[in-house]
């Protein structure tokens, strides 16, 4: 094996390379502190091997990019561990850099002859939160969208060239294709070209002017000699704290099942979840300081002045007492952002509507998952067809902006949030189930707010008949009635009571004969398969059922239904609040037709 190797060092001199890179004194030697370069470098180098893995999958482009993602995460063999890594990777990164930094400063390595090294370090903490900005985006989904609109509508207000800034980085008036495509330029290419070239300057800096260390140990006296070298005695705690970076990455990301990844972005469907990642979260909660008027300084002013001053650090640390300031000043920062990113976190969880939007968004993400996997997988429109189209992501959103200024679900809005009127109309959820039916013909609920108690029938023939016949009702009487709600409940064929409507066939053509005597009454009022006596009420042949229902919406005066006796209901057909597929949505979602 020597004479190989020995022909293979004559014709490329790599013996003299490693003894470059590896053949280096450490005054003092080899320390666990010094570990923070190495394990940053090669939580640099998994980013870039896990990033080309992930490329090769990967279409930026509007119409694919959630779709790449999607396939990445849920098909690709190991592509849930690729892209985890990738992604907890690039949070371990930063928080690296950070300590790197602290290092340097806390041992004055940023003092002459090193003031070069330490700029090349600070342009590496922007390089790499350029890299998380512009990755963020990358999956193209609804938290990475708007939360990235947010970031850049900040370059907007730069003095000067803020408009033509703003434009050049998302490709025209708005975000889309292009916006992608320069992203993941950056992304991909420019950024991580910068970072090489920064790194290698800055090791090549650093091995010119050596590591800082400070007075010498005491072993130095007497002819002892405690420097160290690279290889072994460093190189050894080196590789023990990468591997530790690399456990605690894997760790992660077998505990949480990898990157998270939310619903296809949709510029028309706003999304107050959005936040950016937890390292920016302290500018996030700034800027909350500053009006529009006054977000220049909190945006561009104020932190320019700050990366200046840091920038100006070798220089202060001239002074007799400037090393002392510079760490009392990088203190005084580390603990700003810590206590602005705890504000952010603390103000969010106590804001309910915030909490709401993060359960309605991690909704989204759960069901758009569980409809690519359906049988007919993602349509060539793209996967935001599925969630515009699906009646459990449309229905209650529907619902809260047209249906929940009157009407409540569940007690909310149908998106969880409180209702902003109150109600004076009924709570639909379960409407036209067998328990909902029972609360409507029960003397005590029939008045309350739950059904007509905020409406113009609370003084209507309805509720008296019900607080005064059926509350008079005996024992025989109201097994009846249970009869009679069955089989008003079998005409909606709700889905989530197939079960019970089958297993209840006798009893519900029992209720079917009781609906139209005289001992119930509700053909006094109501036309129940072609019997009436006076139509007073709405049809309640095939009550609740997708047909019936969606006439109700499309037109409630249909004399079919209220007729002239309508209290409020919009005409949300003839009067295009509503469109066709609008009001089936809506409909299927009331039935739970998802």
């Amino acid at each position: 094996m020597r004479p190989v190797l020995d022909w293979l060092d004559d014709r490329t001199g790599y013996r003299r390379l490693l003894r470059a890179v590896l053949v280096e004194a450490i005054p003092g030697g080899a320390k666990w502190r010094y570990v923070w370069g190495s394990t940053l470098t090669f939580a640099v180098v998994v980013q870039f091997i896990t990033g080309l893995a992930l490329w090769a999958s990967y279409s930026a482009n509007a119409q694919g990019a959630w779709e790449s993602v999607f396939y990445i995460q849920n098909d690709m063999a190991g592509g849930w561990l690729l892209r985890g890594i990738h992604h907890y990777m690039a949070h371990a990164t930063m928080i690296l850099l950070v300590l790197h930094l602290m290092q340097i400063v806390v041992a004055g390595a940023y003092r002459a002859p090193r003031e070069v090294n330490f700029w090349f370090g600070l342009a590496l903490l922007f390089i790499v939160l350029g890299l998380s900005l512009t990755g963020y985006l990358l999956p193209w989904d609804q938290q990475g969208y708007w939360a990235t609109k947010v970031a850049t509508s900040i370059a907007s207000i730069t003095p000067f060239v803020g408009p033509a800034l703003q434009e050049a980085l998302i490709g025209g008036a708005d975000y889309g294709h292009l916006t992608l495509t320069r992203f993941f330029a950056l992304h991909a290419g420019v950024l991580p070209g910068a970072l090489i070239v920064l790194i290698a300057g800055h090791v090549f800096l650093f091995r010119r002017h050596g590591v800082t260390t400070g007075e010498r140990p005491a072993g130095a006296r007497d002819g002892g000699n405690p420097d160290g070298q690279f290889w072994p005695d460093q190189a050894l705690r080196d590789a023990v704290a990468c591997l530790a970076v690399m456990a605690a990455v894997l760790y992660l990301v077998i505990r949480t099942g990898g990157a998270p990844l939310g619903a296809p972005a949709d510029a028309s469907e706003p999304y107050a979840a959005a936040r950016p990642e937890w390292y920016f979260m302290f500018l996030f909660q700034w800027l909350t300081y500053f009006p529009a008027e006054t977000e220049i300084l909190g945006a561009i002013v104020i932190p320019g002045l700050v990366v200046t001053l840091i920038a100006l650090m070798p220089f202060a640390g001239r002074w007799r007492l400037g090393h002392r300031f510079n760490l009392g000043f990088m203190g005084t920062i580390l603990a700003g952002v810590g206590l602005l990113t705890w504000l952010a976190y603390a103000q969010d969880r106590a804001d309910p509507e915030f909490v709401a939007a993060q359960h309605r968004a991690q909704a989204a993400a759960e069901r758009i998952v569980e409809l690519a996997r359906g049988p007919d997988g993602i349509p060539p429109s793209g996967a935001l067809t599925l969630l515009r189209n699906d009646p459990l992501t449309q229905g209650p959103q529907l619902f809260a902006d047209r249906c929940a200024s009157c009407h409540s679900y569940d007690g909310h809005d149908g998106l969880g949030n409180e209702l902003a009127e109150a109600q004076t109309a009924a709570d639909l959820k379960g409407f036209a189930s067998r328990e909902w039916l029972t609360g409507l013909l029960d003397p005590e609920q029939i008045a309350t707010p739950r059904y007509f108690g905020g409406t113009d029938f609370a003084r209507g023939r309805m509720v008296r008949m019900v607080q005064s016949r059926i509350a008079g009702f005996d024992a025989a009487q109201r097994d009846d009635l249970a009869k009679v709600v069955k089989a008003l409940s079998a005409e909606a064929a709700l889905p989530q009571q197939a079960a019970l409507d089958e297993a209840d066939r006798s009893e519900i053509a029992e209720g079917t004969a009781l609906l139209a005597s005289e001992s119930i009454g509700c053909t006094e009022c109501h036309e129940w398969r072609g019997t009436v006596e006076q139509s007073l009420g709405p049809v309640l042949t095939g009550f609740g059922s997708r047909e019936w229902l969606t006439g109700f919406v499309r037109d409630a005066s249909h004399t079919r239904f209220y007729g002239d006796r309508n209290d409020r209901m919009p005409a949300f057909g003839p009067d295009e609040i509503l469109s066709e597929a609008e009001i089936g949505l809506l409909v299927e979602w009331l039935r739970g037709e998802w």
